[in-house]
């Protein structure tokens, strides 16, 4: 799986788990017949965008991606495709922690509000390294894929031959 694809799926997956986590927090609000179980949480998604969009606005690319690629090893072929089972071994957390503050809304409707802004803060601080690491790859001539590793490792990273971006000069 191309790394820039893994960033774009996990930016999709955390706006996911932040909207099923906000629709859990409602519901459970409603059913308590309680509007201040939710309102609370309406204050730390807000906080949270302006966090998501503080974090976003540096415009570069993070530090611990271009050590990513940087570290990254040159093979020749292209590595076998398993976006399904990178996915999973990658974002195990975000599945576990969704699932449990859905789980945890029975005792009290905010636990899935505090999760989902932490997951607003993830997808809009993640959401344009996907066209940053495009820029590297274009620029650098490079295609990046996620090497299969187990879910206790560290992610890394394979470097291919790809097509450089030549842009015409004034």
């Amino acid at each position: 799986m191309s790394f820039a694809d893994f960033i774009r799926t996990t930016v999709l997956l955390c706006a996911a788990a932040a909207t099923t986590l906000a629709a859990v927090t409602v519901l459970g609000a409603a059913a308590e017949h309680d509007p201040g179980a939710a309102t609370i949480p309406f204050v730390w998604w807000a906080a949270a965008a302006v966090i998501g969009f503080v974090l976003d606005a540096r415009g570069r690319t993070l530090p611990a991606i271009a050590r990513l690629l940087a570290s990254a090893r040159s093979l020749n072929d292209v590595p076998e495709p398993r976006p399904g089972l990178i996915m999973i071994t990658r974002l195990w957390p975000l599945l576990i922690v969704t699932l449990l503050a859905c789980v945890l809304s029975i005792v009290a409707p905010q636990i899935p509000g505090i999760a989902s802004g932490f997951a607003i803060i993830s997808a809009l601080a993640w959401r344009n390294q996907y066209a940053a690491v495009l820029a590297v790859e274009g620029r650098d001539g490079v295609r990046f894929y996620v090497d299969r590793t187990p879910f206790w490792r560290v992610i890394s990273l394979s470097r291919t031959p790809g097509f450089k971006v030549y842009r015409p000069t004034q």
